[in-house]
């Protein structure tokens, strides 16, 4: 089966916020002192990593293979740029800011995605992955917002 031009596109881009998102977390579950945070963080780099498995899966069932370069807009600006920064202060909240600016990515590009028509199997996948990234989000600003409150 082939998929034209626009759903290859749109999954790539899932492909890219879920490889921003890895990375994002890889780098705060290495980072980041608090116990709790370091094992959520590898959780959700773990979720990631599996969700660019999924999507890469359906693009090669329909003869499409993702290109393993970065986006230009990945490039330009990486959602999880401050991820670092926010590290090194040992702000518990302020890197749960940067890791929910991230996720704010993630939901934007799913909310965009299910407004595509998706092919077959596809769509209910993405429906899948928007209810994870937006149950992850949701956590991630109810820490942020414990944080905060502490």
């Amino acid at each position: 089966m082939e998929i034209n031009k626009e759903v290859y596109s749109t999954v790539h881009h899932l492909i890219e916020r879920c490889k921003d998102g890895a990375k994002g977390y890889k780098t705060a579950s290495e980072d980041v002192e608090d116990k709790d945070l370091k094992d959520l963080f590898k959780k959700y780099a773990v979720q990631r990593d599996s969700m660019i498995t999924e999507l890469q899966d359906q693009l090669h069932k329909f003869g499409k293979t993702d290109d393993e370069s970065s986006s230009i807009e990945g490039t330009v600006h990486r959602a999880w740029i401050d991820i670092k920064s926010a590290l090194s202060t040992r702000d518990r909240a302020r890197v749960l800011e940067e890791c929910e600016r991230g996720e704010d990515y993630a939901v934007k590009a799913y909310k965009e995605a299910l407004n595509k028509d998706l092919p077959g199997e596809l769509k209910p996948i993405v429906e899948q992955q928007f209810n994870d990234v937006k149950n992850a989000h949701d956590h991630i600003r109810s820490l942020r917002d414990a944080a905060k409150d502490a």
